[in-house]
């Protein structure tokens, strides 16, 4: 069995490969809060979304396959998490149940006895499930999940499953058959069905036998007769030890199925607690569209930093962005402004869309990147083995190495630790030969020579946003369209430190 709901045609693994830029990407997102949040206290669930939203799917049908579950789930909140705690139950009573599981046959065959009970039951409580509510659910994914749990766990199967729990149990005893080799000693041990319980001992084994006389072979063991109890105990662990291994099996593939559906179901439930967080804030969010590599889209409304807006009480500030057909987004403007908070809102975006999940905006657009880079101002080498330029080009280099066409770098600050003339010339030259190599760039700048150089290229797959500054020097934090300025208007924040007030830790984001 299989429970499919994160991709179409494979399991969804919780160790499995991560981009080597993940730590980078995290720590520039902010998506321990994001991560967090969407655990909500559970170390699983974190480990789970860790791994999902950090391993992007590349293709639109995929990731629109994981949205429209995720819809389902969004859509039925109760069965969903009805359905999780099941796989959860299954797991926990299982590592409950006491007993080994290969060294005594008969410990073996009653621990997987009591396991097996455990599973028939929340089996059976999945089937009812998919009976009274399927039809309710419209993804492909839990059509198809909930068309398995009717077809392999139908009335039959279940019937089944209970008849031999009833067998094995062995309430009449035991039957088995052996031969015996050259040496006289028994082989081919075999456990046989009984026959009917309602005849007796002796009717059963003369059913079994065909015979249709009286005469018969008893050998009696004494009360007191410890090898004999040793021995038939020895000649029973044979009978059984067969049994034992494949009902082990059994046990095994069943619980295998609890742990992926616990694993796949994770990674929704994870989704509800953050959709729940949002929804509790009035804060917005949708399912982007996702468009295929071989174009270039980027459009938003009321776009937000979802981990800015997890940690303060009231909404974030949303921004619109109309980046069709751009591979270059260069953000500008007022010191303290709000540029930094749009492009990890821009990168978080990307990440949300490309592992399925909805994204923090009222409406998204994106095309789907090969690859996501981030080269953020880091702080400056405390042991001072190089400079702060030398440190910023040895990452970037790093990230060129492992670029490949249709990837998307955000940049931010980049290669303002030397002059501007130098940071410039050195930023113009990386960013042409990106976009020349088909890499798509949003970066974030102080440097006006750099930014009106672009800007003077007329560039028609260029987008230029600046921070809004209001005439009495306030940020709004919102982003428009607009050329850049020869200034950061600096001043604003000098008279706000030294003329009046300390800021205030939030009003600086």
């Amino acid at each position: 069995m299989k429970a499919l709901l994160m991709y179409r045609d494979q399991d969804f693994q919780l160790h499995t490969y991560v981009p080597p830029n993940s730590i980078d990407l995290t720590k520039d997102f902010g998506l321990d809060t994001l991560f967090e949040s969407m655990a909500g206290g559970d170390e699983f669930l974190l480990e789970v979304v860790k791994t999902a939203v950090l391993t992007s799917l590349l293709e639109p049908g995929a990731i629109l396959y994981r949205q429209h579950v995720l819809q389902d789930c969004i859509a039925h909140p109760d069965l969903v998490k009805q359905i999780y705690r099941i796989a959860v139950e299954a797991i926990d009573r299982e590592r409950r149940v006491w007993g080994w599981t290969s060294d005594i046959p008969s410990s073996a065959l009653h621990r997987a006895v009591d396991v097996l009970e455990i599973f028939s039951a929340l089996l059976k409580q999945l089937r009812q499930v998919a009976d009274n509510h399927g039809s309710e659910f419209r993804s492909e994914g839990f059509k198809r999940f909930f068309g398995m749990l009717t077809k392999e766990l139908d009335d039959e199967y279940l019937s089944i499953i209970e008849e031999h729990l009833r067998r094995l149990e062995f309430p009449a005893g035991i039957l088995m058959t052996a031969d015996l080799d050259k040496d006289l000693k028994g082989t081919n041990y075999v456990l046989r069905k009984l026959p009917d319980l309602k005849l007796s001992w002796k009717e059963r084994v003369q059913s079994w036998l065909g015979w249709d006389g009286d005469e018969s072979f008893v050998y009696e063991i004494a009360d007191r007769d410890e090898g004999g109890f040793r021995a038939l105990s020895e000649i029973q662990s044979r009978g059984i030890g067969h049994v034992a291994a494949a009902l082990g099996q059994s046990t095994d593939h069943i619980l295998s199925f609890f742990q992926m559906l616990r694993l796949e179901m994770g990674f929704y439930i994870a989704c509800l607690n953050l959709c729940e967080r949002l929804s509790g804030k009035g804060e917005p969010f949708c399912f982007p569209e996702p468009v295929s590599g071989g174009t270039q889209a980027f459009s938003a409304r009321g776009i937000y930093d979802v981990c800015l807006s997890l940690c303060i009480d009231g909404r974030a500030v949303g921004n619109d962005v109309s980046g069709e057909n751009k591979s270059l987004i260069v953000i500008t403007g007022a010191n303290r402004g709000g540029k930094s908070t749009l492009l990890r809102s821009l990168g978080q975006a990307q990440l949300m869309m490309q592992c399925g999940m909805f994204v923090a905006a009222e409406s998204c657009r994106a095309n789907i990147c090969s690859g996501m880079f981030t080269h953020f101002k880091r702080e400056e080498d405390s042991q001072m083995k190089s400079g702060k330029l030398d440190e910023e080009l040895k990452r970037m280099s790093s990230i060129v190495e492992k670029l490949v066409p249709n990837s998307l770098v955000l940049m931010n600050e980049s290669f303002a630790s030397t002059n501007e003339r130098e940071g410039s010339e050195i930023a113009r030259q990386i960013v042409h030969a990106l976009l020349e190599s088909n890499i798509k760039v949003f970066y974030v700048t102080h440097l006006f020579d750099l930014a009106d150089g672009f800007y003077a290229e007329k560039r028609g797959d260029a987008l230029f946003l600046r921070a809004e500054r209001l005439a009495d020097g306030s940020r709004t934090f919102r982003l428009i369209e607009g050329e850049p300025l020869p200034t950061s208007h600096g001043e604003d924040l000098y008279r706000r430190v030294f003329q009046e007030s300390p800021v205030p830790a939030g009003d600086l984001n």
